[in-house]
This record gives C-alpha cells, structure tokens and sequence, in this order.
C-alpha cells in the first residue's frame, strides 16, 4: 500500500476544526495524532504533515499562524524552499524563525565554527557549542524547534560557485557577513531568477531589502569592505530587528502576499529610532 494512502487512512476521524474570526474553518490534525503517526509508520515528520497539508488540513503546531496566513498560505509555505547562506548572527535568528513558521524545505551552508566572541548576538551560540560547527549547531536546533522541516544543511563556505547551491529554491535568505560575497549571491540568483531577500547590520543601524532578478542590492552601493561591521560591532538589538524585517519579506513571499520592500530598502537606527524605506 502506498505510503501516502497509510497515513491518510490513520488521519481518518482525527481532524477537528477551528472557526477564526474571519469566518475561515480551519481542519486542524492534534500535534500527538501526527507524532503518533510518524512512530508508528517509521516516517519523518515531513512526510506526514505533507500528507496533512494535501488533505486540506493544517498541523496543530502552525495554529496560532492562521488567520495571520490562511490555511492555502500555511500550506504554500509548507512546500516552499529556501537556501540560506550564513548561519551566523543574522542566520541563526532567521532559521529559527522560519523553522517555527513552518517553511518545510531549507538548505543552509556555513563553514565556520563558534568562537566566544559570537556568543553576544548568535542564536546557535552557546557555551558548550564553542568550537563546533556552526552547521551541527543548526541541525540540532531545528529538530527541536520542528522536525517536520526538512533541513540540508552543509559545512562549507561559497564564494563563487552559488549557483548550484541555490538551484532549486523558491527563495534566496542573504545571511552572509560582511560585504566580500554579496554581490556574487545577488547576481547568482538574478542569473537563476530567484527572488533574494536580504539584511546587514553594522552598530545600531541595519538595512534589509527584497532583490529580485534585474533589481538593485544594497550591496550594489556598499562595495566589498566589511570594516564597517567591524568596527562599530554588532549587537543583538540591531539583528533582531533585521532578521524580524527579513523574516517578515520571506514568509509573505512564500505565502504568496506582494513585498513590500521589492526595489526598496528598510534602514533603521535603533539609537535615534530612526526608521525609513527607500527607493534603490
């Protein structure tokens, strides 16, 4: 018997259903019948939430998502696809936000491991995870953050060849540090007609932007010197803010809502509560 029909059949009589305020009725399978499920069938949780979302239901895990996002965008962001590059300051943050949100496939790379001095701002940065890979840091937390996500993530570094990392993704997450790669990211994915959306701090102050093909970057602008990074620092107040940003542009992409910072850049300064759009 296929799979797919396994599952369904012992999904049979455990929906429930959630009226929201906006009239939209939600069938919701219990977080326990979808575990239960995955045990007893040998199956990663992905494979079974898969098999929710094409049944028109939605895991009880992403509950408090809806009417934020409709069951229809719950289940686009479900069988999206993101590549993110950078599991650092900016990257860490982001993939626990989109993990959480329920964006079912991500592929990730980062070469670098912990120092101490990343555990000021890094979500994957802990006491006992200095020295370690960044990208074992990365697996760990999203199968206890949600392992129905679907992760690949790889221990390495690009510098030129982003194309083929990328191939495949709906969307493109710029978490790299620095300014060196930027560029090169930015015209791979315009070369692979994807959108990217991107971020960067520097101090108090950051900027994200949503770059599709043919589109300007910030990076356009700000060369490739990463001195300014370093010598202003970059606290934990300035990347949370532009991971919130930047998780906010992916997960309205993904679910089909328009960008709001398409051509345009967020820039902020959480000294002067400065925050402005502009035009690139």
């Amino acid at each position: 018997m296929n799979i797919d029909v396994k599952v369904k059949d012992l999904l049979a009589g455990c929906f429930t259903e959630k009226v929201f305020a906006s009239g939209e009725i939600a069938r919701v399978v219990p977080h326990n019948v979808i575990r239960k499920i995955s045990r007893e069938l040998g199956l990663d949780l992905n494979c079974v939430e898969r098999v929710v979302f094409s049944a028109g239901a939605v895991p009880e895990r992403y509950i408090r998502n809806l009417s934020t996002f409709s069951v229809d965008e719950q289940r686009r962001l479900f069988f999206s696809k993101v590549a993110m590059v950078g599991l650092g300051g900016l990257g860490g943050h982001l993939l626990e936000s989109l993990s959480r949100a329920g964006v079912g496939n991500i592929i990730a790379c980062d070469g670098d491991i912990f120092e101490p001095s990343n555990l000021n701002r890094q979500r994957l940065a802990l006491e006992n995870s200095l020295q370690s890979k960044k990208c074992d840091a990365a697996f760990e937390m999203v199968r206890d953050v949600n392992p129905a996500v679907f992760l690949d993530v790889r221990s390495e570094f690009i510098e030129d060849d982003f194309e083929s990392f990328i191939s495949g993704a709906d969307l493109v997450a710029d978490c790299l540090g620095g300014l060196a790669c930027r560029t090169k990211l930015k015209d791979a994915a315009a070369k692979m007609q994807i959108p990217m959306v991107t971020a960067s701090v520097a101090g108090w102050a950051g900027i994200v932007s949503t770059v599709y093909p043919g589109d300007s970057s910030p990076a356009d602008f700000f060369g490739s010197d990463n001195g300014l990074e370093e010598e202003l620092g970059t606290p934990i107040p300035a990347i949370a803010t532009a991971v919130g940003i930047q998780s906010g542009e992916i997960l309205k992409i993904l679910s089909g809502k328009s960008a709001s910072l398409s051509g345009k850049a967020m820039m902020f300064d959480l000294n002067k509560m400065y925050f402005d759009t502009v035009v690139i």
